[in-house]
C-alpha cells in the first residue's frame, strides 16, 4: 500500500509541476489549479484501496465463473471449504 500511496503521490506531483509549467507561460485553466489537484489526489488516495479490496473480494469469490465453481467443488471434496 505504500507503493501506491508513492505512485499517488508522483502522480499529484506532475500534476502540480504542470500547473506550475502552465502557469510560467502565462496560460490559466480556471478548473486546473490547486484545489482541482489536491481533490484529485484525494479521489485517488479514497478510490485505490476500493479498488484492490474489490479485486481481493474478486478474487475469492467462487460463483463467477466455471472454473471457480469446479474450484469450489473440489474444495467442498476435500473438506477445505
Amino acid at each position: 500500500m505504500d507503493k501506491t500511496k508513492q505512485y499517488i503521490a508522483m502522480i499529484g506531483g506532475a500534476l502540480g509541476a504542470l500547473l506550475l509549467f502552465f502557469q510560467s507561460l502565462g496560460f490559466q485553466v480556471e478548473w486546473f489549479n490547486e484545489n482541482t489537484i489536491n481533490s484529485f489526489i484525494n479521489f485517488l488516495t479514497a478510490i485505490v484501496p476500493l479498488m484492490f479490496a474489490l479485486y481481493g473480494v474478486y478474487k475469492n469469490q467462487y460463483l463467477l465463473t466455471e472454473k471457480a465453481k469446479k474450484q469450489e467443488g473440489v474444495l467442498k471434496k476435500q473438506g477445505l471449504k
